[in-house]
């Protein structure tokens, strides 16, 4: 076991030959060092295949991550897009550095670290645009709320490519999912240009109503047109992890008028 205090430990994962990342007892990341295309979250992998259907194979692109734990994703996108840089902001100034100490990343990966609050430093990016933009940070409860919302969605879709996606990594512990629900509608009030936000999510978790992780995504890189929507939600929902969900933007509409009865 390896830490830098009693909040952060690197622990072996216990059912494969991989590494576990855990803050404050909770686990936040697995890595597999001898191959990176393991995803083992399953929401991470859903928002793997967004990634991999919006461009074509080892195309390089352009990826911001707020917050990453362990830099599963990046270690992802290195590994299948060579030469892709990437960018990733982290609150925790100590956090990175040893992740990458103990499980260091893929040889050629071009990654610069940020350190400071995740909005404050987005907004400070007036000149930079990315093909995607990641944002997988706790904001359950009242912790880190500045950080979702209509207006915090507006201003990261502002930093896309024109064929850019913004993929959000929704935990709710609330029940009936109303924690998801309210931020997929402020999500799609600012997205009405690309016909709102998609939702993939294990299928259990919306038919169910139960806390778990959604992924809500949206921008010029995914279809509008219905045929090429029909498409890709065949494509993603083949892609698992299974049982998958996945919801067009008038799908989400439709699941959003369920949640409010």
């Amino acid at each position: 076991m390896n830490t830098f205090s009693e909040h952060a430990k690197i622990i072996p994962s216990g059912f494969d030959d991989g590494w576990i990342l855990e803050l404050d007892g909770d686990v936040q990341s697995h890595v597999d060092l001898a191959d990176p295309t393991v995803i083992r979250f399953e929401y991470l992998h859903r928002i793997a295949n967004v990634i991999d259907a919006s461009w074509s194979a080892t195309h390089p692109i352009k990826v911001l991550h707020l917050g990453a734990g362990a830099l599963t994703l990046p270690r992802y996108i290195q590994a299948t897009r060579p030469a892709s840089d990437q960018t990733v902001i982290e609150y925790n100034p100590r956090l990175i550095p040893f992740v990458v100490t103990e499980l260091p990343l893929p040889e050629g990966t071009q990654m610069e670290v940020v350190i400071g609050d995740a909005r404050t430093q987005v907004q400070a990016m007036t000149t930079d645009f990315f093909d995607a933009i990641v944002v997988d940070i706790f904001t359950g409860g009242d912790t880190a709320a500045h950080l979702t919302g209509a207006d915090f969605y507006r201003e990261l879709l502002a930093r896309l490519t024109h064929r850019g996606v913004l993929l959000v990594n929704i935990g709710d512990d609330e029940d009936g999912l109303q924690f998801f629900a309210r931020q997929a509608r402020a999500l799609h009030t600012v997205t009405q240009n690309f016909h709102g936000a998609w939702t993939l999510a294990d299928a259990s978790t919306l038919v169910h109503r139960t806390s778990g992780n959604a992924v809500l995504a949206a921008g010029g890189g995914l279809p509008t047109e219905p045929d090429t929507q029909e498409e890709l939600r065949t494509r993603l929902s083949a892609a698992g992890p299974h049982p998958a969900t996945v919801l067009t933007p008038a799908d989400t509409l439709s699941l959003l008028e369920n949640l409010k009865s």
